[in-house]
């Protein structure tokens, strides 16, 4: 059964999402709709041609950072010093360029200007964070998510230099703030990091007590 949102501030439970991950349909982006979906394990995603969609998969793709894995060619890229890394410096700069990264087996973006404007009020009030990555003061890579206590929700990543968006991501794990790195959808390139796939119940539980 799909939900349908109304001006109400609420979600019905999680576990009655359809089989995709397809919980409810309706409802906006204000921020306290958006903190509100990721403190209970939902996400906006959908596209320009369609409502917004909030899912919340039965299983979660994520990282736990002391689960790391860091190759041994990737460590010597770190040492090398080839790339810088900031946060919160550009979280605009680094959405727009999420948006607009081509994406294999994706037609378009699912990050819509809507979604573009509601994530930038969200970091503007303190809620939304990004990774920057530069190569001589260029801006090649990077990540934005929402923190919930100690799980970051993360939301896109980009990488525009090999090995950028991995800089990101190993930079965001050993800040040693998140217990966990929830990264929403499995992609081989995150599973080749130690990411793995958990029970919606784990998730939650996790996300409850972080």
């Amino acid at each position: 059964m799909i939900f349908r949102l109304d001006k109400r501030l609420l979600f019905p439970d999680p576990a009655l999402a359809e089989e995709d991950g397809l919980l409810a349909v309706g409802g906006d982006l204000t921020a306290n709709r958006l903190l509100l979906a990721y403190q209970n394990g939902i996400f906006p995603w959908y596209s320009d041609d369609s409502p917004i969609l909030w899912y919340s998969p039965h299983e979660r793709f994520v990282l736990f950072p002391h689960e790391l894995k860091i190759t041994k060619s990737m460590r010597q890229v770190l040492r090398s010093n080839r790339f810088s890394v900031t946060q919160n410096q550009c979280f605009e700069n680094v959405i727009e360029a999420c948006s607009a990264v081509p994406r294999e087996g994706q037609d378009g973006t699912w990050i819509t200007n809507d979604m573009k404007k509601a994530y930038t009020g969200l970091h503007k009030k303190g809620f939304a964070q990004s990774i920057e990555v530069w190569h001589q003061n260029e801006l090649v890579g990077g990540l934005y998510g929402i923190p919930v206590g100690k799980v970051f929700c993360g939301e896109s990543m980009f990488s525009l230099m090999p090995n950028a968006s991995k800089t990101a991501l190993i930079f965001l794990c050993e800040l040693g703030l998140y217990q966990l790195i929830d990264c929403q959808v499995h992609t081989s390139h995150l599973e080749s990091m130690g990411a793995k796939l958990i029970s919606r119940a784990e998730y939650l539980e996790i996300l409850k007590n972080a």
